[in-house]
């Protein structure tokens, strides 16, 4: 099976970019950090915008990243963290080729 890897930017209204990140850390921290699909997850603020979150996450294989959007946990952080983000996320699929340390 091929890795999947997917790039995601956030958009949040504007001065919510640290509730959302609160959001996500109730929720997404700790079903990431204990789901062995995610094989690396990187939660980012953009230095050149303060209302722009950037992700980059890494699973094993495109069913567990699909399999992950079912899951209540997901669906809790949706429910509470869409009413401060601007729009949905900018989402990129890429098949990873190389990777340091993978």
């Amino acid at each position: 099976m091929s890795k999947i890897a997917l790039f995601i930017k956030h958009k949040t209204l504007p001065g919510k970019r640290d509730d959302v990140r609160k959001v996500w850390m109730r929720y997404m921290q700790p079903n990431i950090a204990t789901n062995p699909a995610h094989e690396a997850y990187f939660y980012c603020f953009d230095n050149n915008d303060p209302d722009s979150i950037c992700a980059f996450q890494q699973y094993t294989d495109l069913e567990s990243s699909q399999n992950f959007l079912k899951t209540e946990g997901y669906a809790a952080y949706l429910k509470e963290v869409e009413p401060l983000l601007a729009g949905p996320p900018e989402v990129t699929s890429v098949t990873p080729v190389w990777v340091k340390g993978g």
